[in-house]
């Protein structure tokens, strides 16, 4: 019997409601769920079409709105490496794991791949020819997918979150995914969206602040000198340019153009919320454990609002997105290196700059927004934790990836994973004044405070109330450290590591972990 119009009409339509079913592209075989927490899939279908999406024995069914998006909430999920089948409708998503997944973000110490470091990083080099079936790879480009890590994978992939998630994944012993938006060159400023950033209070202040001081028209007056001088120079690198090509010989780095002038509050080029758009909303809502952020040497690009407070609606702006509440936020200290390291033959602390004599002058105190001090601010916001980098080698882009990786995991295995180990370094808590002396006391002591390199403990200064620094004596006694000199009768600061590079001081707890730079005036 052939079938009726009517029937053989509906069989058509359902086939084609069907058809348009689809799935957010960061949903493909050989991902990784997010492990405990109830786990979100969407995607978009005609509007008005029921989707179900069944895994690990349950289903859970969706109706597309009227903008044909549709989404489910798995109930949470136990961690498994048994390669299971996620379906959506007829649909079906191959060789998906529970785990953790972990997102990785920044501009080029992120985006900078395995292959560009494995010459100068042998614990790199070794790990990216294994495959490690529980760890997964998600890279950044619009048609990514995820990918099983494998000598072939590993080296296009971010090197600092491979070194991450390889670590990370051996320590847990459950399935790690890895998902990375990272653009070299970039300041945080495009890493949240037009919304955080207009939302944020504390960033609007700081404009307000900043607005009185900020010649604009001067400014742009400076700029239109600076333009035509480019352009001159410009012209004359063309044509040294092609006679370099004529004659067969390298052609010279051509004249770099003037940065642009923003007003208060607005960018000196680009977009706010240009990278975030386009390599993070994707992300947005996929179940995740935490993030890795290593971003600052291109600070905010934002007149007036600094790194520490534009990091602020960042990274309370992602957690709102993603409505998971104040999950890990992992960030790498800046700058890279300019301390030295408590044992030199640890592969992470091998290229740490070699101890110093203290110098004979005092050094300045160190930048106000790109050092290490003001970094170490950044870890004020909820749940958000530093990876100290002085004691892991120096340089723009740190040549041990491994090293930074580790000590990234280091951090997550406390802060994350509550593994009890000790991820800072001692952290001035308080002091006290009494005659020529100043007594400080101190958290994150681990196992008890250290010396290392030399024979003394060095790096402290202290001054009297005529704001007159000397180097001091320091001896730690308990949890504390004593600082006092002879030149100073009645102290009344001190300071330590005050610099942008301080390989000179050489204070850790014994876990191996290096303080950082502080001071107790105000001056």
């Amino acid at each position: 019997m052939k079938p009726s119009l009517a029937l053989f009409s509906f069989l058509v339509l359902a086939s084609s409601l069907s058809a348009e079913v689809k799935l957010s592209k960061v949903f493909t075989p050989h991902m990784v769920l997010q492990r405990d927490m109830p786990v979100p899939v969407w995607g978009t279908a005609a509007p008005g079409e029921k989707v179900e999406v069944a895994f690990a024995g349950q289903t859970k069914s969706a109706t597309a709105d009227d903008k044909g998006a549709w989404r489910v909430k798995l109930d949470a999920l136990k961690a498994s490496a048994e390669p299971r089948v996620l379906s959506i409708g007829s649909q079906k998503i191959d060789d998906v794991l529970v785990g953790d997944v972990w997102i990785g973000s920044g501009q080029s110490n992120m985006d900078m791949v395995v292959s560009s470091y494995v010459a100068n990083d042998p614990v790199l080099a070794e790990a990216a020819k294994q495959s490690y079936p529980k760890l997964r790879l998600m890279r950044k480009e619009g048609n990514a997918t995820w990918e099983q890590s494998t000598p072939e994978t590993n080296p296009k992939f971010s090197a600092l979150l491979f070194s991450f998630g390889f670590a990370l994944q051996k320590e847990i012993d459950v399935p790690v995914g890895l998902m990375v938006g990272a653009v070299g060159g970039t300041p945080s400023g495009f890493w949240l969206s037009e919304e955080m950033y207009r939302s944020d209070a504390a960033s609007a202040e700081a404009v307000k602040k900043f607005a009185p001081t900020y010649n604009y028209d001067e400014l742009v007056a400076k700029l239109a000198v600076a333009k035509a001088a480019y352009e001159v120079e410009l012209a004359k690198w063309k044509v040294a340019a092609e006679a370099a090509k004529k004659e067969g010989k390298e052609v010279p780095r051509g004249p770099r153009p003037p940065q642009g002038v923003g007003k208060p509050g607005e960018t000196n080029s680009g977009k706010v919320g240009q990278l975030f758009e386009a390599y993070i909303r994707p992300y947005v809502g996929y179940g995740i454990k935490g993030v890795l952020w290593d971003q600052g040497e291109s600070r905010t690009n934002i007149v007036g609002v600094d790194q520490v407070t534009l990091m602020g609606a960042l990274i309370g702006g992602w957690r709102k997105a993603w409505g998971q509440g104040e999950f890990p936020w992992i960030y790498v200290q800046k700058p890279s290196g300019g301390g030295c390291a408590f044992d030199y033959t640890q592969p992470m602390n091998s290229r740490a700059e070699k101890f110093a004599p203290l110098p004979a002058t005092i050094p300045n105190h160190p930048d106000r927004e790109y050092s290490h001090v003001a970094f170490e601010q950044i870890m004020k916001y909820p749940n958000t934790h530093m990876a100290i980098s002085s004691d892991l080698g120096n340089g723009i882009h740190p040549p041990n990836k491994s090293g930074y990786g580790a000590r990234a995991v280091q951090v997550a295995l406390a802060v994350a994973y509550e593994k009890g180990n000790e991820y800072l370094g001692p952290q001035l808590a308080s002091h006290s004044v009494s005659g020529g002396k100043i007594t400080l006391k101190f958290k994150h002591t681990g196992k008890g405070l250290a010396f290392k390199n030399g024979d003394k403990l060095q790096g402290f200064s202290i001054a009297g109330a005529d704001q007159k620094f000397v180097w001091a004596d320091a001896v730690i006694e308990g949890d504390t450290v004593v600082v006092s000199s002879k030149d100073v009768p009645q102290a009344a600061a001190v300071r330590y590591a005050w610099s942008n590079a301080f390989q000179w001081a050489n204070l850790f707890n014994q876990d191996g972990l290096p303080a950082q730079p502080f001071r107790t005036d105000v001056w």
